[in-house]
């Protein structure tokens, strides 16, 4: 048995992230670990992040040993998280914004010069998709201090080299679904509509879609569901540039898990035209709600979606080429086809290889 603490975001705060991060913890228990969960009271300024931190219902089964004390304006709760650590095995710090990069290295100074147990910093993205001036610097601080780096693409992997000379290991995420205790009705009808879901920024490519939108198939509407980064105007006035405001249907706001299943009841497939990502829960998502993806070649995005069997992939960032994709999709019987081969994810064999890799460090 392996004693593993790991910090990170947990319910009440929303999103991917916290999602992996409860999963994790239930993973490595049920394979006879123990596990700590240290997550957050105040995550990051308000200020920072313009829209909802946090959901009332629970995403996944909260994890039972939760300590929810640290916060980004009390570096007391840094290093007293460290000192409560000095005892576990494996630290796992979950690296998700460089907004909590000052508090990691207080935990690594509460855990002492002269630790004893390994520290694997897991970072979902190496550095953020919109860079501020100081991230390389706070990021390489945190990653030259730890005794492992844990990735998930091969592109994360490259970038993490250039930021620290500690090992790099490169492991895809394992799947996580939420919200699929409503399973859908089998069926053969097609709808004619798409699905564009999750928080809307710009390196998530929804403009793309809508440019695309225009120029491909004109009976194929679109739902975009989720919460818009900074606000929907803008996205409001490009559809009614590209005279969509019939076609495209905005729900904006974030979905709560209890509600994910009623987007997926009426659309044909899940559409992901990220310009760039590390790695999407998205598809696993589509497939537990058994429906296909149209996505771009980008993270490990394409190595999740089996072009031609469960969805359609193209070139990222490149609107000739999405609305390519869609028309590929809607050729006759192909919406079919594709719902046809999807498959919900085996998540075991995923999660026995992630805990082995966040584990390997315990052994060296």
């Amino acid at each position: 048995m392996v004693r593993v603490a790991i910090v990170g975001p947990a319910h009440p705060y929303k999103g991917g992230i916290a999602q992996y991060t409860t999963a994790l913890a239930h993973e490595l228990t049920a394979t006879g670990h123990e596990v700590r969960l240290e997550s957050w009271s105040h995550q990051y300024p308000k200020l920072l992040y313009p829209g909802q931190l946090t959901v009332r219902e629970p995403e996944l089964p909260p994890f039972p040993d939760t300590v929810r004390r640290l916060s980004w304006r009390r570096p007391d709760t840094w290093l007293a998280c460290g000192r409560r650590l000095r005892g576990y095995d494996v630290v796992v710090l979950v690296v998700a914004t460089p907004i909590q990069l000052p508090a990691y290295r207080g935990i690594l100074a509460g855990l002492g010069r002269d630790r004893a147990n390994r520290v694997v910093a897991q970072c979902h993205n190496v550095l953020p998709h919109e860079r501020l001036a100081w991230d390389v610097r706070l990021t390489r601080s945190v990653l030259s201090r730890v005794d492992e780096v844990l990735v998930h693409s091969a592109e994360q992997a490259k970038l993490a080299r250039t930021l620290t000379d500690r090992p790099v290991v490169l492991e895809h995420m394992a799947p996580v679904t939420v919200a699929c205790g409503v399973p859908l009705v089998p069926t053969d009808e097609v709808f004619r509509r798409l699905l564009f879901f999750g928080i809307v920024r710009p390196y998530k490519g929804l403009d793309v879609l809508l440019r695309a939108m225009a120029a491909g198939p004109r009976d194929v509407s679109l739902r975009v569901a989720g919460e818009f980064w900074g606000g929907a105007e803008a996205t409001r006035r490009l559809v009614g540039q590209l005279g969509l405001s019939s076609r495209v249907e905005l729900r904006p706001g974030y979905v709560d898990a209890g509600d994910v299943p009623a987007l997926f009841t009426d659309v044909d497939a899940l559409v992901l035209p990220y310009r760039s990502v590390t790695a999407s829960l998205n598809p696993f998502l589509a497939y537990a709600h058994g429906r296909p993806v149209i996505a771009t070649r980008v993270g490990t995005v394409e190595n999740d979606v089996r072009d031609g069997v469960d969805g359609v992939l193209c070139a990222p960032d490149n609107v000739p080429a999405l609305a390519e994709a869609l028309r590929r999709f809607y050729t006759h019987g192909e919406p079919e086809r594709l719902r046809g081969g999807v498959c919900p994810a085996d998540a075991s064999p995923g999660w026995r290889a992630y805990c082995a890799a966040v584990l390997a460090t315990a052994s060296s």
